[in-house]
């Protein structure tokens, strides 16, 4: 609701455009109670065969969609000097994405589970508060790079879910796969911008980032149709698959 209301407001034009001129550090964004966030290899694995294992697998997406609405409504509030067109793309990449955490909520609670019955990770903001200094590495190492991954996660989750004939999911499943394509390509669009600025090669830069940062390399097996839509090349997807190392 907060989301709609804010996104309306910009359109009507009742939210000022002028960037901040100091921009607060967030460690730790606004966030419900629950889930408790703990290390990556700590969230316990789940059959979707049972039916707590069913649950859990929409509760770490819909996990995904609760972030991904905040690291798109701090590209617009960090970054809102890129102009206008900046914050029209990330406002409506916050919309959507408070979308598909609606549809993800209201599943679990078709299954009688909610938001925050089971542990997560905090891996995409630890990478957004790693790069909120820098809009090439914001949009490089979390849409580009982080949210990427879910263009190669999703085929494997919707086969499980096809697995138990869970239709209702597999939809929204679609939907999500859909907008996230057009929201890493409009990281990948504001990375080549950043790029263009400082006369960089994008391919070369997104490396030399992966590098600095210490973040995880991609590794196939890569979704190529989503990831090509997404502004990703064969040449460059290729070298990730043939073992690239920095």
């Amino acid at each position: 609701m907060l989301v709609e209301a804010l996104s309306l407001a910009w359109r009507q034009g009742a939210l000022p455009s002028r960037p901040p001129e100091q921009h607060a550090r967030l460690p730790v964004p606004g966030r419900p109670a629950k889930p408790a966030l703990v290390a990556a290899d700590a969230v316990p694995r789940r059959s979707p065969h049972t039916r707590e294992g069913h649950a859990a697998l929409l509760h770490a997406v819909a996990h995904i969609e609760f972030n991904a609405i905040n690291l798109a409504l701090d590209c617009v509030y960090r970054f809102s000097a890129c102009g206008r067109e900046f914050i029209d793309d990330w406002m409506r990449v916050a919309l959507e994405e408070s979308q598909h955490y609606g549809l993800l909520a209201a599943r679990l609670a078709e299954l009688g589970h909610a938001y925050g019955d089971f542990d997560a990770h905090n891996g995409l903001w630890e990478m957004a508060v790693k790069t909120d200094h820098d809009l090439l590495a914001r949009m490089a190492l979390v849409p580009r790079l982080l949210e990427a991954r879910g263009l190669d996660a999703t085929p494997p989750i919707q086969a499980k879910l096809q697995s138990i004939k869970d239709a209702a999911s597999l939809a929204i499943l679609d939907i999500i796969l859909r907008d996230e394509i057009g929201h890493v390509a409009i990281g990948d669009r504001w990375f080549r911008v950043a790029c263009d600025q400082r006369k960089l090669e994008p391919e070369a830069a997104f490396r030399m980032l992966l590098s600095e940062y210490a973040a995880p390399t991609p590794r196939p097996p890569f979704n190529r149709d989503a990831r090509r839509k997404a502004g990703f090349s064969d040449a460059e997807l290729d070298v990730f698959e043939q073992g690239w190392r920095r």
